[in-house]
């Protein structure tokens, strides 16, 4: 039995938001995480779902942390419904590592995105995730011509 099965639904989430996707404590995925969860993920208009688990979940927050550096991830919508929680973040870092093609240019990038995280017994079971890569692609663009 998990340890987590005290904590609601909004905790968990606000533990695997700060703790997690922060880049601060990728390890603590295993925690907060089923073993088997499915990622509904939305980019720019395409969807597609992938299978995670709590390592490959690890792995994709340690490339996070390759190409942004320490980034800063603040909240700026947290609403809880049962075993439902939506966050809408804002990441903000440096272009350390390659992104979408582009080479690092050290330079300041600002991400949002938004999930909706469904909680069974204490873990994160499944989520539904939207990213705007847009304005990043703009960024991306506009370092490469300030480069120039």
């Amino acid at each position: 039995m998990s340890s987590n099965n005290c904590l609601t639904s909004a905790e968990v989430v606000r533990q695997f938001i700060e703790r997690v996707r922060s880049g601060r404590e990728p390890r603590a995925s295993a925690e907060l995480m089923a073993p088997n969860i499915l990622s509904h993920q939305i980019v720019s208009g395409k969807a597609k779902v992938i299978e995670r688990t709590p390592a490959n979940y690890q792995e994709h927050i340690e490339e996070f942390l390759a190409a942004y550096g320490q980034y800063d991830l603040t909240i700026e919508e947290f609403l809880s419904d049962g075993d439902k929680v939506y966050v809408r973040w804002r990441q903000t870092g440096r272009h350390l590592g390659e992104i979408l093609g582009y080479a690092p240019t050290g330079l300041p990038l600002v991400w949002v995105g938004s999930a909706v995280y469904k909680v069974l017994d204490g873990k994160i079971v499944e989520y539904w995730i939207q990213q705007e890569n847009k304005g990043l692609l703009e960024q991306l663009r506009n370092q490469l011509y300030a480069n120039q």
